[in-house]
């Protein structure tokens, strides 16, 4: 998990940074959200002008910088790898904490909203998770999830290396248990398409890691991990769904 979120994170900026501004926020947001997936959260979050906004396990910090596209919003980023943090200061410029999860370091009813993309699955505990969103987020409790979740329970050997999905008949005893009710849900594969002027930035920055680290071990890992990934999303082994979540 540190070759992605880390190591591969800081070349993710260095190359967004060299291919230019357009490229800065799909570069951040690979692999955390396709702009139907941000734009249903967006909307669904109800996020006005000048509210805060928690990025729970940030990366490189493309999808509060989407957020903000959309509308002004305060952005205040969380993520536990110190290259992705680094990643993201040097991109946005967002405030920008190094921290865990389930351990987050604010005081209770912080944040207007918060969202958690993708980050679900490579936690331990997911009730730990949902607990601590909830407890900093003011009522009514806007809480936006991007969520892997598994129909069937994988075996060890299936599962990428440091992934814990959720079914979601445990992902549903998680969010009553954190004291939160799903108020609207949504497969990712019933978005709209990744528009074809984003696929292609993303596509371009692509090619420039490869051409860079190609040869890299943790580039190598890290693409296998995305490998496994896809393979997953493509047999139904897994499922993407974006949530929208309120205090019950």
């Amino acid at each position: 998990m540190s070759a992605e979120f880390d190591t591969v994170a800081a070349w993710t900026a260095a190359v967004a940074r060299d291919l230019g501004p357009r490229y800065h926020v799909p570069a951040g947001c690979r692999g955390s959200g396709s702009p139907a997936a941000l734009d249903w959260l967006i909307d669904a979050l109800e996020m006005r002008d000048g509210q805060t906004l928690l990025d729970c396990g940030a990366g490189v910090g493309g999808p509060a910088a989407y957020a903000v596209g959309r509308h002004p919003v305060t952005p205040v980023l969380v993520e536990p790898e110190a290259g992705a943090c680094r990643a993201a200061r040097s991109l946005f410029d967002y405030p920008t904490v190094q921290a865990s999860a389930d351990a987050l370091p604010f005081n209770d009813a912080a944040f207007d909203a918060a969202w958690c993309l993708g980050v679900l699955c490579t936690t331990d505990d997911h009730d730990a998770v949902l607990h601590e969103l909830r407890r900093v987020v003011r009522p009514p409790g806007r809480i936006g999830l991007l969520a892997f979740l598994t129909p069937t329970p994988l075996t060890d050997e299936e599962t990428p290396e440091g992934n814990n999905f959720p079914t979601p008949e445990s992902l549903d005893q998680a969010v009553a248990a954190a004291g939160l009710r799903v108020e609207a849900r949504v497969r990712t594969s019933d978005l709209p398409a990744i528009p074809e002027d984003w696929q292609h930035r993303v596509d371009r920055v692509d090619e420039e890691l490869e051409r860079r680290y190609g040869d890299d071990p943790a580039w190598q890992v890290s693409e296998r991990q995305s490998g496994q990934m896809g393979e997953l999303l493509g047999d139904g082994r897994i499922v993407g769904e974006v949530l929208s979540l309120r205090l019950a």
